[in-house]
Order: C-alpha cells, then structure tokens, then sequence
C-alpha cells in the first residue's frame, strides 16, 4: 500500500471574488504536490487519506459539466473499489459543498461544512483540530489566503495531525488571477519538508503576496521619518544598499537605495512611493530583523489595501 498523506486540510470558496482554494498540512512530503486541485472555472478539491489522486482531475471535470459537490463525490466515489480508504472535500463554483470520510480512514478521521468551506482530516490527534478550522475560517478578517492560512494555524494548535508536522501548502484560483493575468493560479505556495511548515508556508505567502498580488492604490500615503528612518536605513546599509550615515532624514539619496532594494526583490508590483508608505504603516508591527522584517513591514504596511 502506498503511504497515506494523513493530513487536514479545508476547502473554501470566496463567493466575492470567483476565487477557489485548498490549504493542507501533513506529516507527509510534499503534501502539496498530492492533496489540492483548483480551477477556477469548477471549484476546488482535497483527495487525501490514501489518496486518489485522479479524485483531482476527474472532480474538477465532474463539477464542469453540471455536477453539484456532493453528486461529484458520488460519482467518484462509486467508480473506486478502494473509496473507503479515501477522503475527499469538494466546494463547487455553484456554491455547492461535500465531503467524503471513508470508513477505513485512521482514526480520529471526520469532516464539517459550512457556509463556503469543508474541513478534513484523518489521523487526527481530536476531533476538536477540525472544530478549531471551521472556527477560525469564519471568524477570520481578511481574504481568502488569511482564512485559509487561519484555519491551518487553528487545527495545529488544537492538535493536528497526530503524527506531527512536515509540509504544507495553499493552492487558490481565481479568474484571470495568474501572473499577468495569463491564467487562473491566483496563489500557489508549498512547504514540502519543513520543522514548522504553516509557519513557513505563511513567510513563504507574504513574499509571493508582496512580489505577485497587486493590491488597491492607497488614497493617501506616508513617507519616512525619524526612528523608523533610521532603522530602515540601517538595514538598507547592513543590506548593502545604503553607504551613507543612517539618519532620521528620508530623501533622495535614501530613497534611491530602497529603489534598490525594491528592484532586487522584484517588488515592482508597488510603487516606490506605495512601498515607502507601507515600510512606514508597518515596520513596527513587523517580526524578525534585516531583510525579513523590511518584507514583513511591507506585508504588514500593504494589509489595508484590498487586493485587485
């Protein structure tokens, strides 16, 4: 038998913006590459205990021809001998949602609906890991990736997949969502081997989130000054982008070397000016130091745009 990428995951849909998505942890390698199938035109499905994988291609099908979420898990369900083995959740572009917990899946094994979202797990330390998901999902302010994000941090802290941690990942579509609007992969992020990979897999968003997610222009902006000029300028200089003396002044100069680091960074998604008003908003709200806090604060800076 092949090895079963035990895992919980959720499946949501955000009804204001066409956009589908799953988001999955496992103690499993590369549960990304195994777990999540979204199309924009369809929904979005988990296979996952001993996963079928062809769940992925031939649901997404069976939601483009008409299919509800639940007449879609029938149909695959009924075609394989193995289906008890599996689980599945399904949330259709209709609205429709589903899930399938077979019952061969290692306990604790289950699955719950609500409005726009499935959650799902097996091989679970208790069933409160998927009450926590739900919880967070609904609760959460923000787009679909905080949400999804929300719920994976929740089902971790509740207690997770019994075995432990080890890859993650969040896959959304969105129509026309993809780099330059040539496709619909909106977000498509993978932790595949990691001590704590929602954690990273949410630094790994923030950066794909500031580098490719383009966000509502701000109606006003700030620039700046003092303390934060100061500590900015240090690390441009630490980062080797600024050679003069780190004051709490903010002018040409300086603002040609954080024009350098925009450009290294591929940052070109935001304006210089975009940039230095969420370097201002959100530095001290960001962890970590040197370039990872320059990213967080921009993260943080750009969180009160919407999202285009």
């Amino acid at each position: 038998m092949q090895p079963r990428p035990s895992t919980f995951s959720i499946v949501a849909r955000d009804p204001a913006t066409d956009a589908v998505g799953v988001a999955v942890q496992s103690k499993f390698v590369s549960v990304g590459s195994v777990v999540p199938f979204v199309s924009a035109d369809a929904g979005a499905i988990a296979t996952q205990s001993f996963a079928n994988v062809a769940y992925g291609p031939d649901g997404l099908d069976a939601l483009r021809d008409g299919n509800t979420a639940a007449e879609t898990i029938e149909l695959l369900t009924e075609a394989d001998d193995e289906a008890e083995s599996r689980q599945v959740g399904v949330v259709g572009q209709d609205g429709s949602i589903a899930a399938f917990t077979g019952e061969a899946c290692f306990d604790v094994a289950g699955d719950i609906q609500g409005d726009h979202y499935t959650v799902q797990g097996n091989i679970l330390e208790n069933h409160e890991t998927l009450e926590a998901m739900a919880e967070a999902f609904e609760t959460t302010d923000g787009g679909l990736p905080e949400k999804l994000l929300a719920a994976l941090h929740a089902g971790n802290d509740a207690g997770g997949d019994k075995r432990g941690e080890q890859s993650a990942a969040m896959y959304i579509a969105k129509p026309e969502g993809g780099y330059d609007g040539g496709n619909d992969r909106w977000v498509d992020v993978r932790v595949d081997d990691h001590e704590h990979p929602i954690d990273e897999l949410e630094r790994v968003f923030r950066l794909y989130d500031i580098t490719l997610l383009a966000r509502e222009e701000p109606e006003d902006v700030e620039s700046l000054a003092g303390e934060t000029a100061r500590e900015v300028l240090e690390t441009l200089a630490e980062l080797g982008f600024y050679d003069g003396d780190p004051t709490a002044g903010f002018g040409d100069e300086e603002r040609e070397a954080l024009e350098s680091f925009r450009g290294m960074n591929n940052f070109e998604n935001h304006t210089l000016t975009v940039l230095e008003d969420a370097i201002a908003r959100g530095w001290d709200d960001a962890d970590g130091d040197g370039e990872s806090k320059l990213v967080n604060a921009i993260w943080h800076g750009l969180a009160r745009l919407d999202r285009k």
